[in-house]
């Protein structure tokens, strides 16, 4: 009787550590005799010491930290850039199988993958096109990656770091671009006064004693402000006839 009940309690107890649970983000792999047999799904599974194994793969979304990489642009300008990438394992037993360690893998593939495209762009096309130079790095590694299970989401570019001397270049090319736009403004304001006061003096011109009203307006506007000196402009014809009129009365005189 010892003995049935010695015998039930090494059963009990080898069906105890036998119960393994894989969580619902999870999914196991079991091995028979060191032979893959198989995916388990979430839940309590039992594992039979000795004859069994199994392990477990996670399935949730992975953050890569891609850190710097220096490159050389397609107009032979240096930088250097960093990027995460979001993956996820979508085949366990590949992921498990085809590849020693999925994350270190995809860690490296990314570096690789992300200076050779940094080099098929110029620098206008990296600093201007982050979201087309993501796509091609996730293209690219989803492709190398897809015989191990792994899934790309997305990669994002963080930082794209210049060189110094390349920073005071780019920053005198905006200011002059902003110079640029505001002289075209100016002009462009410039010719739309000129419309507008040509439109004016048509107007006033057609209108009989209209300039000479517009000109008492004008003197009016300045002499309000006490600081300010009126100067009148005498056209050179008018001097030139008060002096034909002075030599006149001079000559009846005589």
């Amino acid at each position: 009787m010892t003995a049935i009940y010695t015998i039930l309690g090494i059963f009990i107890f080898i069906v105890l550590i036998s119960i393994k649970q894989v969580n619902q983000y999870e999914r196991g792999l079991r091995f028979v005799l060191g032979k893959y047999s198989g995916i388990m799904m979430p839940g309590w599974r039992l594992i039979w010491p000795i004859f069994q194994s199994y392990k477990k793969v996670d399935l949730r979304v992975k953050a890569v930290d891609v850190p710097n990489q220096e490159a050389i642009t397609k107009d032979n300008i240096s930088v250097s850039v960093n990027a995460v990438i979001y993956y996820k394992v979508k085949e366990a037993d590949k992921a498990f199988l085809e590849v020693e360690d999925f994350y270190y893998a995809i860690s490296q593939l990314a570096q690789t993958t992300m200076r050779n495209v940094v080099g098929q762009v110029d620098l206008d096309g990296l600093l201007s096109q982050r979201d087309r130079v993501s796509g091609n790095i996730r293209d690219i590694i989803e492709k190398a990656a897809d015989p191990w299970g792994i899934q790309v989401i997305s990669v994002e570019l963080k930082d794209i770091t210049l060189p110094e001397e390349m920073k005071r270049v780019i920053g005198k090319q905006a200011e002059a671009e902003r110079e640029k736009r505001a002289i075209i403004i100016r002009a462009e304001g410039e010719v739309i006064a000129a419309s507008n006061t040509a439109k004016a003096a048509e107007i006033l011109s057609a209108v009989t004693g209209g300039l000479h009203i517009r000109t008492l307006q004008a003197i009016n506007d300045a002499s309000s402000d006490k600081a300010s000196k009126i100067v009148f402009a005498i056209p050179l014809e008018i001097l030139r006839a008060f002096e034909r009129l002075s030599k006149e009365q001079k000559e009846e005189h005589r």
